[in-house]
């Protein structure tokens, strides 16, 4: 049984800004979950959420809040770490996908060591090798030259497919230019939700371009808007930000809104929900593949596990470590012609490197079972100079009751 749970917050550089359509990140907001049983196993976790509410309405300091003061409380009663069990105890509280996620692989971790069992087997991967694409951002200065030297460098390291990040201005060109220099590569375009219905001949004339995607074109709740755009144009569009459980799913495929799903963990509430999302998207024979928010090995380690799945036949954003960070707070993932390698050991199979976890933590806090009073700690030793140290929000209610 969890006995204690600590989160770990960590500010890391990224190697270069990465510019999408909500904003522009330098440094990552990193929370990380560690699960201890009573035997004193311990399991990860990493929260995806930006540190301020772009991509989603989940950021890192609700992200703090909702575990420690909502969903460690709804699990309270429970001694039972059964992951599906897990998961119907934390729907009692509404949305927050991403900080679920975040406390229940870090559980499932502990839960499949336990057993020294891997997630991947525990899923039901088929691969040992997962084929690895790189997103790419909007360049800083918005030039074609360095966009296309960004790229030559990705496809020069071994990327099997490119994702192109647009929004209004920047996208008929860029994705041009990288089309006209490289015919045969596999590229998709991500929009983030940057456009509108009236949009729809515009982005159509990408066509010509040969992609396998068009990513979010929309607003997430714009379903018919995606089924009036997959009606004007002949590339697939691929929903991201709209698929938030089984359900959406389903629907999405049913009435036409997209014909591929990215499938995220972190959005859709843990790696049981994504496993049966792609489980639909079979029995749609729809293609998926596995999106990526920026992660540390951590999370890295766990989305490489669920991309080696039978039914993720498309590359996804599980980039190298050196994709994002100079130093990642596990040992690095490493491309070998092109892939990642699953990871075999027991749970997730990676866990943080604790000088590197030390130097990057700028917060920590840790509630006991059964404490009334979490203890919390400021770090400053390592962390970068350049990054502001988060606040925090005290929980407003403890961990108790066994």
């Amino acid at each position: 049984m969890i006995e204690v749970i600590r989160l770990h917050r960590l500010n890391i550089p990224l190697v270069r800004p990465f510019r999408t359509s909500f904003g522009t990140e330098t440094v990552r907001d990193v929370i990380l979950v560690e699960a201890v049983s009573g035997d004193g196993t311990s399991g990860w976790g990493e929260c995806v959420t930006m540190s301020w509410p772009g991509y989603s309405y989940e950021y890192g300091d609700t992200a703090v809040d909702v575990i420690t003061s909502h969903l460690l409380p709804a699990l309270a009663e429970s001694d039972d770490d059964d992951p599906f069990e897990t998961r119907r105890a934390l729907s009692v509280v509404r949305g927050h996908p991403m900080a679920k996620t975040a406390l229940t692989t870090a559980m499932l971790d502990v839960w499949l060591r336990e057993q020294d069992r891997s997630l991947a087997a525990f899923l039901g991967a088929t691969k040992e090798f997962v084929d690895s694409g790189v997103s790419v951002g909007i360049p800083t200065t918005e030039s074609i030259p360095a966009l296309l030297e960004e790229v030559e460098g990705y496809l020069a390291a071994g990327y099997q497919r490119i994702k192109l990040k647009i929004e209004p201005g920047w996208d008929h060109e860029p994705v041009g230019a990288v089309r006209g220099q490289w015919p045969d590569i596999r590229l998709q375009t991500d929009a983030n939700q940057a456009y509108q219905r009236s949009d729809a001949e515009h982005l159509a004339g990408m066509d010509e371009f040969d992609l396998l995607l068009h990513e979010q074109p929309l607003e997430e709740d714009d379903w018919y808007g995606h089924v009036l755009l997959s009606e004007v144009c002949r590339t697939a569009i691929c929903m991201d930000e709209s698929i938030h459980s089984v359900a959406s799913a389903d629907s999405a495929l049913e009435l036409g809104a997209c014909s591929i799903i990215n499938i995220k963990p972190g959005r859709v509430g843990g790696y049981l929900t994504a496993k049966e999302i792609h489980d639909v998207a079979v029995t749609h024979d729809a293609p998926v593949w596995c999106g990526g928010m920026l992660e540390t090995g951590i999370g890295r380690a766990a989305n490489v596990a669920l991309a080696a799945l039978p039914g993720f036949t498309l590359p996804g954003d599980t980039s190298a470590s050196d994709r994002y960070y100079r130093v990642d707070v596990t040992e690095p993932f490493v491309l070998e012609d092109g892939r990642l390698r699953v990871p075999t050991g027991p749970g997730i199979g990676v866990e943080p490197i604790p000088e590197v976890l030390r130097d990057l933590t700028v917060w920590s806090t840790e509630l006991r079972r059964g404490c009334c009073r979490p203890s919390r700690r400021r770090l400053s030793r390592g962390s970068p100079r350049s990054a502001a140290i988060p606040r925090c929000p005290r929980p407003s209610a403890a961990w108790v009751g066994r």
